[in-house]
């Protein structure tokens, strides 16, 4: 099976062209259609850049061995975290409208004005805006496309976690 899998660089360099995909996709999706993002949406892009950046790390770097594990760790832990903010997302997509947040300020104002503390708290507890369905795909909404992104990449960090070291 393991002769199957491209080599670590290649899967790194192949999964990282999905991320820059997915990411071409949120801006066009934002610039050419018109839909701008909600401040979850905001921290999924940060996840998604931040996955992104590691594999592009590991993708120049094309270790072996231990390090190939170590980058797929570090991949792993920005796709959770992505994944979990995707998910969050979906959750106050899912509620009766009469239980949704109110909206709060937006983004800027908020990071202008409070601690990055406090703008983490408030924009991971969602408001009315994040709650809001303005677009979908095969019956998914944005952020259930993230999910699906981050599923996939996470399937790619653990394949090169657990893959048979090479002699």
């Amino acid at each position: 099976m393991s002769s199957l899998l491209p080599s670590p660089r290649a899967l790194n360099g192949l999964t990282l062209l999905g991320c820059l995909a997915a990411l071409a996709g949120a801006l066009y999706m934002q610039h050419v259609e018109g839909l701008e993002p909600c401040p979850l949406c905001i921290f999924q892009r940060i996840a998604l850049m931040a996955v992104a950046a590691v594999l592009l790390v590991a993708t120049l770097h094309g270790p072996r061995g231990v390090g190939v594990r170590i980058y797929a760790l570090l991949t792993a832990i920005a796709t959770l975290a992505g994944a979990g903010i995707a998910l969050r997302h979906l959750w106050l997509q899912s509620l009766p409208a009469d239980e949704v947040p109110a909206c709060g300020p937006n983004l800027d104002y908020m990071l202008d004005a409070f601690p990055l503390t406090d703008v983490l708290t408030q924009v991971l507890s969602g408001s009315g805006e994040c709650a809001e369905i303005s677009w979908r795909f095969l019956g998914l909404t944005i952020p259930g496309w993230s999910l699906v992104v981050f599923g996939g990449v996470l399937v790619v960090a653990l394949i090169q976690l657990l893959r048979p070291r090479r002699g």
